[in-house]
């Protein structure tokens, strides 16, 4: 929400406002049976820096946050928000789940082409400790597996070594990810 161009938030006054827009051409539309959910990094240090022992996002926290808030958004903007909601970062269990649908993505892909796809708990580990970035979410996770895993098996196919019916099978071997064939 910080990037958006101000138009927007004057639209979205209206629409919070009024519960409906209009068009120059006098078109309307409606928004009273609408849930318009608005997202934000602000304070994203904040909230993972106040996580507490239980996995909970400090009262102090969420105090920081809404501070920074009310010197980015204008008061008649923010006082017709029904709710602010504060997600928690990312657990490692559940990057892993993400992981596992790029992944299932790409073993499709892969059947396509009548090859097997799998990944030791090695690879999907390191993956998983250098791919997430608790900052910028899971975004980069599907650029680093674009770029280390995708690349790794799109080279051995481009070179011609893999046979129809075989299975690619990504490793970390400590140093770098290695992809073998059986």
């Amino acid at each position: 929400m910080e990037k958006a161009h101000p138009d927007v938030f004057n639209i979205l006054l209206q629409i919070l406002d009024d519960g409906r827009i209009t068009d120059s051409q006098g078109r309307t539309v409606d928004f009273k049976n609408t849930i318009i959910i608005l997202t934000s990094n602000l304070g994203s240090s904040y909230i993972l820096d106040g996580i507490n022992d239980k996995g909970e996002i400090s009262e102090e926290a969420k105090n920081e946050v809404n501070k920074l808030l009310k010197t980015q958004f204008r008061p008649e903007f923010l006082n017709r928000l029904d709710e602010i909601v504060f997600y928690k970062p990312l657990r490692k269990d559940e990057i892993s789940g993400i992981v596992d649908l790029m992944l299932g993505e790409l073993k499709k892909r892969l059947a396509d082409k009548e090859v097997g796809f799998a990944i030791t708990d090695a690879a999907k580990d390191y993956v998983i400790d250098n791919g997430f970035d608790p900052n910028y979410g899971a975004r980069p996770l599907k650029r680093f597996i674009q770029r280390k895993i995708e690349t790794l098996i799109a080279r051995k196919l481009i070179a011609d070594d893999v046979a129809p019916g075989s299975t690619l099978t990504v490793d970390y071997d400590g140093e770098k990810l290695i992809c073998s064939e059986s």
